[in-house]
């Protein structure tokens, strides 16, 4: 017997300032908040089917049977909607990104964000965005800042259990475009998962978290005034914070590589001479290059000529989770 069957998508996003570091890492309570905008175009597609005749959870990721590891996280995530449900059934998962996974581009927030739209759905659950975003957490934290739309804040005020994301502004309400120039396609060596975990081991994690609300301030009021200036400065300052602090942990990460850098530091200069750009960086090698539309063609062939430029991908902002 079919219990039930459901098709989402969920859209990638770029922290605009980053989520790095739990209070509650159970729970996946982030310790500052975080705002990002939503990549439309780079998503991930997730059917969840519940069926009596399974013996075991099954999933398939691009069209191949999962690892270990990832299976047992989808596994984790099944069992919060089953329990929600009040069901016992086990379902077959099928997810498909057409972008990169475990990259730095945000792969588990769409993946979590549509398998909690799918999964919630086909156990026979209606949930409002609040709570998607808040099962989505449970998955991924990231994943709960793909589930509303266009730019994005997961608000968080003393560990709170009920911490969600919500929409601040829509998809078309600046039309900023995210030049992603991809640097590696390989699986990071160290998950974001585990990375939250060592954040602490950093002497300089609780200055970057302290300094978050006012980083926050900062940027929500630059998108609102659609201030490409301040939102460029406060940026990078942030997305150099997280990575400072993966590389001070213990044991140190850095992801960054030869073509990360250069790819920095061109961006520095071609907005010394003129050019509205700005970078920043995810868990990961790729670089995030934000501009105004306007300037997305030109600064897509700029980034092409950088040597260890491998592809460069172009999203604008993206709408929320949706069932298909």
């Amino acid at each position: 017997m079919l219990l039930g069957t459901a098709t989402a998508i969920g859209c990638a996003n770029i922290a605009l300032i980053k989520y790095w570091g739990n209070c509650d890492p159970d729970a996946r309570i982030p310790a500052n908040g975080s705002i990002s905008m939503n990549l439309d175009g780079l998503v991930t597609r997730t059917s969840v089917t519940f069926d009596s005749s399974l013996s075991l959870d099954q999933l398939s990721l691009n069209n191949q049977a999962a690892s270990a590891p990832a299976l047992a996280r989808v596994v984790e995530f099944l069992d919060t909607v089953r329990r929600m449900a009040g069901i016992q059934m086990y379902a077959y998962v099928e997810s498909e990104n057409n972008f990169p996974m475990g990259a730095g581009i945000a792969s588990s927030a769409s993946a979590f964000a549509a398998l909690s739209l799918a999964t919630s759905r086909a156990a026979g659950l209606e949930l409002n965005e609040r709570q998607l975003s808040q099962l989505a957490r449970s998955g991924s934290g990231s994943a709960c800042r793909s589930v509303p739309g266009g730019f994005v804040e997961w608000k968080v005020a003393a560990c709170d259990i009920d911490s969600a994301a919500e929409s601040i502004a829509p998809p078309g309400y600046w039309d900023l475009v995210d030049c992603i120039a991809v640097v590696s396609q390989a699986q990071k060596p160290t998950g974001s998962t585990e990375g939250h975990s060592l954040a602490y081991t950093s002497p300089l994690q609780t200055a970057r978290v302290n300094g978050a609300p006012e980083r926050l301030d900062i940027c929500r009021r630059a998108i609102l005034e659609k201030d490409f200036e301040t939102l460029a400065n406060i940026v990078e300052l942030d997305s150099n914070m997280m990575h400072a602090v993966m590389m001070t942990t213990r044991p140190p990460i850095l992801y960054w590589q030869p073509a990360t850098l250069a790819v920095m530091h061109a961006v520095t200069a071609w907005r010394k001479n003129g050019l509205s750009a700005c970078y920043t960086i995810d868990a990961g090698p790729n670089v995030h290059v934000l501009c105004p539309a306007a300037s997305a063609s030109d600064l897509n062939n700029l980034l092409r000529q950088i040597p260890g430029v491998q592809q460069v991908y172009q999203a604008h902002p993206g709408g929320p989770a949706r069932y298909l």
